[in-house]
């Protein structure tokens, strides 16, 4: 028996963000199912956290679709909910080990048309690879740090440039660092003030949370 999923397709009509597909859980019937559900509706398809096996069955099936395995998400069709605004994001990463995460969020990001830029390994063990990109940063709006280990890289950002911050701590590192809670404790106990926390690892929450600022100023 193949469980209904219920994709909630009122909510871009009463927040303007379509609901992302956790595609990790679902099994590929399931996948298959909603998918056909929102296509029929004209809908966008938007899979998060979905392996290379199922996404491979799904490319298959819809020759338009599109998997960035880096990020392991896949979209098939135009998100025709675009937001027409000028404020530009960027996401920035402590490393390269931070790169499916990042990922994650530009292309959340970037569906709904908005400028957004990624800043790769300007993590604080090398703190003059951030310095020599902070001019280039400061030209964005919105700043998503993505950051594993101590996840110290939000703080710093915090401390020296104004915009809104929302980090995103990462899940990995060495040891007690691995799964991501030393890095959310650490962010969650910033010193900078006003710094946004994301649950570990959720780069698209991340970019929901700076559509929704971008959309309040509309």
């Amino acid at each position: 028996m193949i469980l209904d999923i219920r994709y909630d397709f009122q909510r871009s009509e009463r927040i303007g963000l379509f609901e992302a597909i956790w595609g990790e859980d679902k099994n590929i019937d399931q996948l298959k199912k909603v998918v056909k559900n929102i296509l029929n509706k004209k809908g966008f398809v938007f899979i998060t956290r979905i392996n290379k096996k199922k996404a491979k069955i799904l490319l298959g099936f819809y020759k338009q679709a599109k998997f960035y395995h880096e990020a392991n998400c896949l979209i098939i069709g135009t998100n025709s909910n675009l937001v027409k605004t000028n404020k530009k994001i960027a996401i920035i990463a402590g490393g390269s080990s931070d790169l499916a995460v990042s990922l994650e969020a530009k292309i959340a990001i970037e569906s709904y048309g908005v400028t957004c830029e990624t800043f790769i390994d300007v993590g604080v063990a090398g703190l003059h690879r951030l310095m020599s990109q902070l001019d280039k940063i400061n030209n964005y709006d919105i700043l998503i740090v993505c950051a594993g280990m101590e996840g110290a890289l939000a703080t710093v950002i915090g401390g020296l440039l104004p915009q809104p911050i929302i980090g995103v701590p990462v899940s990995v590192g060495y040891g007690v660092s691995k799964n991501g809670k030393t890095a959310l404790k650490s962010m969650l106990s910033s010193c900078s003030p006003g710094i946004t926390v994301m649950n570990i690892d959720n780069g698209y929450g991340a970019a929901m949370a700076a559509l929704r600022i971008i959309k309040s100023s509309l």
